[in-house]
């Protein structure tokens, strides 16, 4: 059982080179072969180290432009809604009016009113279906 653990080991390292130990370290491990050389391994380190964090910090610019467009966009939303808002209270109250006048006509002319708009309902559609036999 070990040596087909060592096997399964050895065959996995051939296929994907070094792996990073179990403990969770972000460092690759370098082969017992490589003896860094002192302030020239720091400075390939500190290059690399620079290299990420202008990554980083171009990433959290582009986070920031971001949220503050969409701050930008909320606020812009907001006021059209509101502004929606309004004019939609303000177009029901001038239909409420016109239907409480409508009511009020409608009272005082009894039920004639009723045989007006059905007469013309009539008429109406009487000239859209000749139209529509003469297309």
């Amino acid at each position: 059982m070990a040596q087909r653990r060592l096997q399964t080991q050895s065959s996995r390292s051939s296929l994907l080179g070094l792996t990073p130990p179990a403990s969770g370290r972000t460092t690759p491990l370098l082969p017992s072969s490589y003896e860094p050389s002192g302030h020239r391994f720091a400075d390939d380190l500190e290059g690399q180290n620079d290299e990420a964090l202008e990554g980083l910090s171009s990433k959290v610019k582009l986070l920031k432009d971001i949220t503050i467009g969409i701050g930008h966009e909320v606020r812009e939303s907001t006021k059209q809604l509101s502004e929606m808002n309004d004019a939609f209270s303000e177009t029901g109250s001038i239909l409420s009016g016109t239907f409480r006048r409508m009511n009020n006509m409608a009272a005082r002319q009894g039920c004639r009113w009723l045989w007006y708009i059905v007469f013309l309902v009539i008429v109406f559609w009487f000239f859209l279906v000749v139209w529509w036999f003469r297309r």
